[in-house]
């Protein structure tokens, strides 16, 4: 699935653009995430394994708590759903210790603590691993920085028009749907797409070749009819 979509990124341009849109293809990896599918960003062995429901249980668990969380976020804000979120888990806590402390006293036995396990353990965050998450994030960060300041200083026109169709778009999502909203559905599509995908991976293919080809044909019209526009911008 991931060939035919990352297609869009790799289409042919008019005589004498090809060197200028070879050079700019190498550093321009966002505009050919453009047409990926959702399911290769999946690399994880872990998060394949939630959305294609291999434990049920687990999977199950997950989408329940996560949508719970989510649907709570839209009827609630934010300080409350925190607020009511620790204050479920005080209550079990300290209705866990009471209940033991009592079961010890009638029993008159010396268990110790009820969390003593729990508390033993190292909960800290070692700082090396702390490091390696702040350099991992800088790298992503950089890498942003780098594909917005080449985007919207238009290095290449053609990905910026990209950019400025799927913001367009956007605009009439916005109006439809809230944040809140488009996560409730990111949720539910994330634990139902891939695993609809699977069982029918034949026929989705199929139609996904015939968008792409579509689009691939409508990008380039759009570079026939702006090759002097492009030439000047490659030459930039």
């Amino acid at each position: 699935m991931s060939d035919p979509m990352n297609q869009p990124g790799q289409i042919s341009l008019p005589q004498g653009l090809n060197d200028g849109h070879s050079t700019t293809s190498k550093d321009s990896k966002f505009s050919d995430s453009f047409f990926s599918p959702p399911i290769s960003l999946f690399q994880s062995s872990q998060v394949n394994d939630l959305v294609h429901w291999r434990d049920p249980k687990k999977s199950g668990v997950v989408f329940g708590v996560s949508l719970l969380l989510l649907l709570s976020l839209a009827a609630f804000s934010v300080i409350s759903v925190i607020s009511y979120l620790l204050l479920a888990l005080l209550c079990v806590t300290i209705s866990f210790r009471i209940y033991k402390s009592i079961i010890q006293a009638v029993q008159k036995s010396n268990e110790g603590h009820p969390f003593k396990a729990l508390m033993e353990k190292d909960v800290t965050l070692p700082p090396e691993t702390f490091r390696k998450h702040v350099d991992l994030c800088l790298t992503h960060i950089n890498c942003v920085l780098k594909q917005m300041s080449r985007l919207f200083l238009v290095k290449d026109l053609v990905d910026s028009l990209k950019l400025a169709v799927v913001m367009w778009l956007l605009t009439y999502v916005g109006a439809v749907f809230n944040g809140i909203t488009i996560l409730i559905l990111a949720d539910i599509l994330l634990f139902s797409v891939p695993l609809i995908y699977e069982k029918n991976k034949t026929q989705i293919d199929h139609y996904i070749n015939i968008v792409n080809t579509q689009v691939n044909t409508a990008i380039a019209k759009l570079q026939e009819k702006l090759p002097g526009a492009m030439k000047r911008c490659k030459a930039e």
